[in-house]
């Protein structure tokens, strides 16, 4: 169940995220997909913590695969850049998400 919730909290998280991009463009219809996706969020990632999964593997989870997946679908729906030097950044922090949740195994 932790990670169903983590699931949700990663995917409208990144909802609000996308919708935060489409409010910049001053279409404040988009300003309650922001506030509502970044408030289900919390909800959803703290009821991950409550259903028992750690706070580092959460928040490293959820960091990692919410700048994976807003730096491609920012790409694919905005068309901003994404370069080989973004994309070996991002590889460097699943890296350093997968050391820390090694490193926390007893």
């Amino acid at each position: 169940m932790s990670w169903l919730l983590l699931l949700g909290a990663i995917g409208t998280e990144v909802g609000a995220t996308l919708s935060l991009r489409m409010s910049a463009t001053g279409d404040r219809r988009w300003y309650l997909p922001v506030v509502g996706g970044y408030l289900a969020a919390f909800a959803l990632l703290s009821g991950a913590l409550a259903a028992g999964m750690p706070l580092g593997v959460a928040y490293g989870i959820w960091s990692a695969v919410g700048i994976v997946a807003t730096a491609v679908l920012s790409r694919m729906l905005f068309r901003e850049p994404l370069t080989t030097l973004m994309l070996g950044g991002m590889g460097l922090i699943v890296v350093g998400v997968l050391l820390v949740e090694l490193g926390g195994v007893h």
